[in-house]
């Protein structure tokens, strides 16, 4: 590949890095990118996946720095999406091109009015620190694992919008997204590795990116305004769904 692109890879990474910590949404930019660049839909979905890891297991690593590591909440959210990641990654890997860019394109623009309407799915306003716990609550993780498996772009609104149910505040509700994120994304991972749908050189240097932006977002996460990310990626995603839809 030549320098400009992994220099659009490495930037593009870097935002959705950012965006992916503070509240989500990040691989809503890196997907297209990666198919425009030329990759197949799968290779693109499983590509992603790799920078996705990477950049969780460095956040996580730094949420836990702060001190906001909860081991009961992270595990009892995760262990759910985990076996719905299953479900979900079997569906990625045997849609066609077409109909995964097409279901790709209606996502972005759904996600991005509904995070218009309420862009946290009403974290900001949470104050409590109850651990995520009930059926309920459980089958919503198993159901957000599908379609973190399946898609994974957009799932921390979701994410963020369940914690919000359990009495998360962002902050803590964003540590247990990352932490959940990290392990149902490692197993969709290792399925799209296993049949062979991973493009190593793009990977790795979105992986770079999201890393450095993962890293920084667990920082601006602590800031109480994130509306200037906000408003410079919805213009930017509602582009690429329409030019995925054409293409």
């Amino acid at each position: 590949m030549p320098l400009t692109t992994y220099l659009l890879l490495f930037g593009s990474g870097l935002v959705a890095g950012i965006l992916n910590v503070v509240a989500g949404g990040g691989s809503f930019l890196t997907l297209p990118i990666l198919i425009f660049l030329g990759l197949p839909a799968v290779v693109a979905n499983g590509t992603n996946r790799l920078a996705v890891v990477v950049q969780s297991a460095g956040a996580v690593w730094r949420f836990n720095q702060y001190g906001l590591a909860e081991w009961r909440a992270w595990l009892w959210a995760s262990i759910p999406a985990a076996a719905g990641s299953l479900v979900g990654t079997s569906f990625a890997l045997v849609i066609s091109d077409e109909a995964f860019q097409k279901t790709l394109a209606l996502l972005m623009v759904a996600v991005t009015l509904w995070t218009l309407w309420n862009p946290t799915g009403g974290a900001a306003s949470a104050t409590g620190r109850r651990a995520p716990g009930g059926p309920v609550l459980g089958l919503a993780f198993f159901a957000i694992g599908i379609y973190g498996g399946f898609v994974q772009a957009g799932v921390g609104f979701l994410i963020l919008a369940v914690t919000t149910m359990a009495g998360l505040d962002l902050k803590r509700g964003n540590a247990v997204k990352v932490f959940c994120v990290l392990l149902f994304t490692a197993i969709s991972l290792a399925m799209f590795l296993w049949q062979g749908k991973i493009d190593w050189p793009m990977g790795l240097a979105l992986a770079a990116g999201t890393l450095a932006g993962g890293l920084l977002g667990v920082r601006l996460t602590v800031l109480k305004d994130q509306a200037w990310l906000r408003g410079a990626v919805t213009a930017t995603v509602l582009l690429f769904a329409v030019l995925l839809w054409f293409q």
